[in-house]
């Protein structure tokens, strides 16, 4: 049951740019059908190709110096009180979320789950380091949690994104490569061009059952070994979560510093797994820096690298994991091995997150503790994150169920939970 404003008819929401494929065209018709306007702006073909209703769609087709203004007036002109986003970093999102905010509209940002790969996680105003999660600390959270009566959504009863998101990925870099001609001042805010984009996407779909097999022959080899071994979490370097809430401005640096901080403090047995993410695609020579970095702090024999996978059957027998501020970190946590951030996360907390010297982290790792993290984890569960996904047909079908009243909800979900479940406003009405 949800507590769903019944001022729905009165919002206009603005949709701006989302995951790659449906999910945003779907959730906007989900919007239309509770009695909202909703409007899209699209910034390239790709937008435009996945946005099906041609009469709310909006395109931009200047200069990105002219989006403010343009902005502005769209809001203006159309009436706008709430305005969706995916991620919130991106230059022309975080001008949208700044002018969203001295305008006092409402701004949902979807994101990628702080609890992957089962779910995906819904905010207000910001995500990642720019999430509420930043400034509450476990102690509160339990407080919350000791007079909330907010139930926990379903586990999801199917994840299976991964090849779908890949192409998707695809899928909307061949638009932009082929059909972009009506906007021909569009600049990707990622730093690769769009032919290179489109090609490591491709190339990526094409070869992953190759990449499968060296997945398991990697994880296989460590598996079987019969050394303690540590574990480097990489992830994608132009991601948002490094680029944005870190001082990396990629992957390179911090191999350099995990490789000689465990040179300089692992046992002489153990051993370092340097797990590649997923849906990497070798923008970085990653592989060929890791055995330049081992050949040079004399650790060639200890270090493996797995190609990008599935991490649970190394997770379970390692005897820690290090990462800049990879979601991945939470699965390490939830199995209560000692973790070692680099960068801002919503869940680098004292409690349960190693803030010990590189060196000494790999000698003898704090061991985080549990019973806080479940805490922290049995909030985010009644809070922000939503079960499904944005790419499988079944994981869209299950977030649309819940992230619609999420939505039309007067507060957001940190502040239901927060306030003890008595924040029913009398513009709201409970709908079964």
């Amino acid at each position: 049951m949800f507590q769903v404003a019944d001022n729905s008819k009165q919002r206009v929401f603005l949709f701006l740019q989302g995951p790659h494929g449906p999910f945003f065209y779907s959730l906007g018709r989900m919007l239309r059908k509770a009695g909202a306007h909703v409007w899209r702006v699209g910034f390239n073909a790709g937008d435009q190709v996945f946005w099906t209703d041609p009469a709310s769609y909006i395109a931009f087709r200047e200069p990105v110096d002219e989006w403010p203004i343009f902005l502005e007036g769209l809001i203006r002109e159309r009436n706008v009180t709430d305005i969706v986003l995916y991620g919130d970093t991106r230059p022309i999102h975080a001008h949208a979320v700044e002018t969203a905010k001295s305008l006092g509209l409402v701004v949902h940002v979807f994101e990628e789950g702080y609890l992957r790969p089962w779910w995906v996680t819904y905010e207000r105003d910001g995500s990642n380091g720019n999430s509420r999660l930043m400034d509450l600390d476990v102690a509160r959270m339990q407080d919350a949690l000791a007079q909330s009566h907010v139930q926990s959504p379903p586990p999801p009863s199917h994840w299976g994104d991964m090849r779908q998101h890949i192409f998707y990925g695809a899928a909307y870099h061949w638009c932009l490569l082929f059909l972009n001609r009506g906007y021909r001042n569009f600049r990707t805010h990622r730093e690769l061009p769009v032919p290179t984009e489109f090609r490591l996407y491709f190339k990526r779909l094409l070869f992953m059952p190759i990449h499968r097999l060296q997945r398991r022959w990697a994880t296989n080899r460590v598996r079987r070994g019969a050394f303690p071994y540590h574990l480097v979490l990489l992830q994608l370097g132009h991601d948002s979560s490094v680029q944005s809430h870190s001082e990396y401005s990629g992957m390179c640096e911090f191999l350099q510093q995990a490789i000689a901080g465990f040179a300089m403090g692992a046992p002489s047995h153990h051993h370092l797994v340097i797990k590649e993410h997923p849906l990497e695609n070798h923008r970085e020579p990653l592989r060929k820096r890791v055995r330049q970095l081992a050949k040079e702090y004399g650790v060639s024999e200890r270090i493996h690298y797995v190609p990008g996978g599935k991490m649970a059957g190394l997770l379970d027998e390692a005897c820690s994991a290090m990462t800049i501020n990879s979601t991945a970190g939470q699965q390490a946590l939830w199995r209560g091995i000692p973790l070692r951030v680099f960068g801002r996360s919503v869940y680098d907390k004292p409690e349960f997150v190693s803030r010990q010297p590189v060196a000494a982290f790999f000698a003898n790792p704090e061991t985080p503790d549990a019973a806080a993290y479940r805490t922290y984890r049995r909030f985010l569960l009644k809070t922000s994150q939503v079960p499904g996904g944005y790419y499988s047909r079944r994981g869209r079908r299950q977030l649309l169920r819940r992230a619609v009243d999420m939505m039309l909800q007067s507060e957001d979900p940190y502040q239901i939970v927060l306030n003890g479940d008595a924040a029913v406003t009398p513009q709201l009405k409970i709908v079964n």
